[in-house]
């Protein structure tokens, strides 16, 4: 496929040079060299340096980034159509002072598509602006898109905390200044209120008028740091819509979500709502009467009915990965500082393998999740985002109350026994370039295990990641950094002979409790009546059996392994169904207090969704009865029991830590075919435990997939042709070595991740996102 689309078919024109970036000389006469301080890759650290030297002010840093999001964060998709011709121009909401732009040119489905006159499926949604729902004066682009070739935008934020355009219910002069006089007629009562509160820059100016170049960092470690905030998270000065276009009487929320909260409440500027997968996965869809009309193909990434797709700012053809890609985006971007994230599967550490940045994912409760709108249940944990390792856990340090600790009383998650919290700020554990300098092997005694099942393989196009991420892991972490490597066992990656084995297992662990803590599974047949659990000789139904198999002297079936325990012989409870959207959104609502949207009834009925296929699953949800499901206990029950097994398998072997790549597939394109990413849902957030990903370089190589019809033609499926050559990227893609461990582990992981980034500085700036001119 070839697109003809410029970026300034979409583009918009460049900011002037930010106050953060004006020159200031420093002494030294007429021929002074100008000092100049540049949002581009700083740290928490650079920034406060800056401020405290006198460089910068809080507010000219936070304008800097105001400029950035002028003149990159504009659309980067082009709509495909059956006939490819142009639509009229349209224009979209505002952000950074100025209404979003859309591409006129539209992309073929044809050339996209291929086989399209044999297709027999659903009718295409194809691509069209429409008017929002939430403001009609608004237009969006909706169905099928791409990503425009080098389009110099990234879509990531949604909202910007900008007077005027934060909000929809109070838009433009009703979110007036106080100072100005009373508000228009005809403006809801609620913005009186609500302009109360400062935006981004005036909450920057209130700091400098207060600090100065000497901002209190002991109290306030966040100063000034620009933070973009996944919008499933409630923040009480910015829309609040989980990333859909929903017509709420008022659509900023009388709160902020935990984390929030404490993060402003620490210096930081709550600065944007970062572009999503409008209710992180979508609504899901429980079965029902409603059914969808419309064929979507696939929808990318981060995409939601209000805001739109964002890109990936390494290749704007290309996703960003997961649901929280516009925290990812924004963050490599160089839009924000930093992002809070949220992950239900993979949804912050994917966009941050992909985009370049580090993630830092928690024990589940260790950061608060309360006040959202999504799943919120037992997996899901906000995560942030960060170009550092370092910074990222600076935003964790600061994340804890200094009353609380990190207890919420909004999220029973929270209440974590005291002993999996250090009493030492996590920043503690960093090893900086200083600290690697000391130190010639600083992770010597600590035993990291290599988690080959998510190097596997699978075609040509996991092979040039996956054995690139194995040398990482041998000549950095074992000959560089001292760790003792070992790796896990399976029959679809052959055996290292450098690396000693795991000599006991995960399906040694699950042998063992499986029979005494949950046997009833062993009874589960399919949907074609056999026993899921069958061994060939064995009846897994016995008691013999089960006693043989408690004493690991009965085999267990090889199908179940660390990476598909989530769902391996589980109770027909699909994620929608066991998080049980409506019920959670109810409970969200009933607090939020909406004169419109009550319950999700009304959210239904005053709500544009991404695709048709969400709106039949919201639609099927208010009808929804099955509030019981018996699959909601079984999911709690083998959390546990993943989770035991973890810690057994870590114990017995000696393990501190688990390593493997984020991913050895490379990053698909937008409405692009995907062929064979391995899940990780089955790991991290089904155990509850803590994961790290860090930058490791880029990949320049990729067996490209294609689209194909399936047998019967009612749909397409990804698919990677015998002998379809390795090409060379248009662009390097980034990559990520990531690493987990047991409940608590957040100390050890982040010891390892930054002598890992210490020791190689693989993160690099997107090249075409440089400073603002």
């Amino acid at each position: 496929m070839v697109l003809v689309l410029s970026a300034a078919s979409c583009g918009k024109p460049q900011a002037p040079e930010s106050a953060a970036h004006a020159p200031e000389t420093e002494s030294g006469g007429i021929n002074a060299t100008p000092k100049q301080f540049h949002v581009e890759e700083a740290t928490i650290a650079s920034i406060h340096a800056a401020i405290q030297s006198g460089e910068t002010t809080c507010q000219q840093v936070v304008q800097a980034y105001i400029d950035r999001a002028r003149a990159y964060n504009g659309v980067c998709t082009a709509l495909v159509t059956a006939d490819g011709a142009d639509i009229p121009a349209a224009t979209g909401m505002v952000r950074a002072g100025s209404a979003l732009r859309f591409p006129t040119h539209t992309v073929k489905a044809s050339t996209v598509l291929p086989d399209l006159d044999q297709y027999k499926g659903l009718p295409l949604d194809y691509g069209r602006m429409e008017p929002t729902v939430s403001d009609p004066s608004v237009m969006a682009q909706m169905g099928l898109r791409v990503g425009i070739p080098n389009a110099g935008q990234v879509n990531a934020l949604e909202t910007i905390n900008i007077r005027g355009e934060r909000s929809v219910t109070c838009k433009g002069k009703f979110d007036a200044h106080p100072s100005t006089g009373p508000l228009p007629a005809g403006a809801p009562a609620a913005c009186e209120e609500f302009r109360k509160q400062p935006d981004a820059l005036e909450r920057a100016a209130e700091l400098d008028a207060q600090y100065g170049s000497k901002p209190d960092l002991a109290r306030l470690p966040m100063y000034c740091i620009t933070t973009a905030v996944k919008d499933v998270y409630d923040t009480r000065d910015m829309r609040s819509t989980a990333n859909n276009d929903v017509n709420f009487a008022m659509d900023a929320p009388p709160f902020d979500s935990t984390i929030i909260a404490r993060l402003r409440a620490k210096g930081a500027i709550i600065y944007a709502k970062s572009q999503a997968h409008e209710f992180n996965g979508g609504p899901g869809d429980p079965g029902g009467a409603s059914k969808p009309r419309t064929n979507m193909v696939s929808g990318g990434q981060a995409f939601g009915s209000w805001g739109g797709q964002s890109c990936n700012p390494y290749d704007t053809e290309r996703v960003t990965r997961g649901s929280s890609g516009g925290s990812g985006a924004a963050v490599g971007a160089n839009l924000v500082t930093v992002g809070i994230c949220e992950q239900s599967g993979m949804s912050c550490q994917g966009p941050a393998s992909r985009n370049g940045v580090t993630t830092l994912l928690t024990t589940k409760g260790l950061l608060p999740d309360n006040g959202g709108i999504g799943y919120q249940w037992f997996n899901d944990r906000a995560g942030i985002h960060a170009r550092t390792l370092a910074d990222a856990v600076l935003v964790l340090d600061a994340a804890r109350d200094d009353a609380q600790g990190y207890y919420d009383t909004r999220d029973p998650f929270t209440a974590l026994p005291k002993a999996l919290i250090p009493e030492q700020p996590y920043a503690k554990s960093v090893i900086d370039d200083a600290g690697l300098g000391r130190e010639a092997k600083p992770l010597k005694g600590l035993r990291i295990a290599i988690l080959r099942e998510h190097m596997v393989r699978k075609t040509a196009n996991h092979e040039a990641i996956s054995e690139q991420i194995d040398r990482e892991i041998k000549t950095v972490l074992r000959d560089r950094l001292g760790a003792e490597l070992v790796e896990t066992v399976t029959p679809d990656y052959p055996d290292d002979a450098e690396i000693d084995n795991l000599r006991y297992g995960f399906s040694d662990a699950l042998s063992e409790i499986l029979p005494r803590l949950m046997p009833e599974i062993f009874s589960r047949r399919d949907a074609k009546g056999a026993l899921v659990f069958a061994v060939p000789g064995w009846d897994v139904t016995s008691y013999d059996y089960l006693l043989k198999l408690s004493r690991r002297e009965a085999p267990l079936t090889r199908a179940v392994n660390i990476v598909n325990f989530a769902n391996f012989g589980a109770e027909p409870c699909h994620s929608a169904l066991c998080a049980d959207l409506a019920f959670d959104v109810d409970r969200y609502l009933a607090e939020r207090g909406d004169a419109r949207i009550k319950d999700w009834a009304a959210w239904t009925a005053n709500a544009k969704f991404r695709e048709d296929e969400s709106r039949a699953g919201a639609e099927n949800w208010v009808n929804f009865k099955g509030h019981f499901a018996d699959g909601k206990s079984d999911r709690l029950a083998r959390s546990y029991i993943a989770r035991l097994a973890l810690e057994r398998v870590m114990r017995e072997n000696h393990i501190d830590a688990f390593v493997h790549p984020e991913n050895t597939v490379p990053t698909p394109k937008i409405l692009g075919p995907n062929v064979g990413a391995i899940s990780l849902d089955g790991i991290t957030p089904f155990f509850q435990v803590p994961r790290i990903a860090v930058p490791a370089g880029a990949t320049e190589v990729v067996v490209e997939p294609q689209y194909a019809l399936d047998d019967d033609a009612r749909d397409y499926i990804s698919v990677l042709k015998p002998g379809t050559p390795r090409s060379r990227l248009p662009h390097p893609m980034p990559i990520s070595i990531t690493f987990f461990a047991g409940q608590g582990a957040e100390p050890v992981l982040i010891r390892i991740g930054t002598a890992y980034e210490s020791a190689t500085h693989h993160r690099f700036a997107p090249p075409g996102f440089g400073a603002v001119d």
